[in-house]
């Protein structure tokens, strides 16, 4: 069976897109595309010395959208993962690919999500509010703001003496693991979607 096309959006290091060349690429699905919206991310680096495509597009364009269809049709591509990308996906990518989009987060949605959260920030929510536990979510990209059905979270502890950054080493592994589980999954026609709810095969 051929192996599924997969297009990888990014705005920064890439750390997830590298864990998905070395675990999911050329193995279960074949990442034909890294996307980025920004030019100086180090991540399409790491796309060009695996030999994938690598390409910036400015998403304030007005066309942004009609050419971003346009080159993922152009490379056939399956489905699409958000691996740090920053951007929120326009309600036409999203009917253009229902169900086809998925998104890594490093919260336990529906905690700490949302506009303006990301990055760093996502942690020193969760320290400054004190929780327990956090962790790291996959989920299905809909027209909100991490607001699509969930596929898979993995937790951590939060430690008192734990700080933002202490804590984004700890969530970034477990985001590396749920993430290349989730892909596989895909790749392998093993997630069902009904309503909100996701059954993992």
């Amino acid at each position: 069976m051929a192996l599924k096309k997969i297009a990888v959006f990014i705005s920064g290091g890439g750390s997830n897109l590298q864990v998905l060349i070395d675990e999911i690429h050329q193995k279960y699905g074949e990442i034909v595309l890294v996307l980025s919206s920004n030019s100086n991310a180090h991540g399409l680096m790491r796309g060009k010395n695996n030999e994938i495509k690598s390409i910036v597009f400015d998403s304030k364009e007005s066309d942004f959208d009609e050419k971003v269809i346009a080159i993922l049709e152009e490379n056939h591509v399956d489905f699409i993962v958000l691996a740090g990308y920053l951007k929120i996906i326009s309600s036409k990518l999203v009917n253009k690919y229902p169900g086809k989009i998925i998104n890594i987060h490093p919260s336990l949605i529906p905690s700490f999500c949302g506009a303006n959260h990301y990055g760093l920030k996502v942690h020193e929510k969760a320290i400054e509010y004190g929780v327990k536990i956090s962790g790291a979510t996959v989920h299905f990209v809909d027209e909100g703001a991490d607001t699509g059905p969930i596929i898979m979270q993995k937790t951590v502890s939060v430690d008192y003496e734990d700080t933002a950054e202490t804590l984004q080493k700890k969530v970034l592994d477990i985001e590396h693991y749920i993430l290349c589980v989730s892909v596989k999954k895909m790749c392998e026609d093993k997630l069902i979607l009904k309503g909100r709810k996701v059954k993992v095969l």
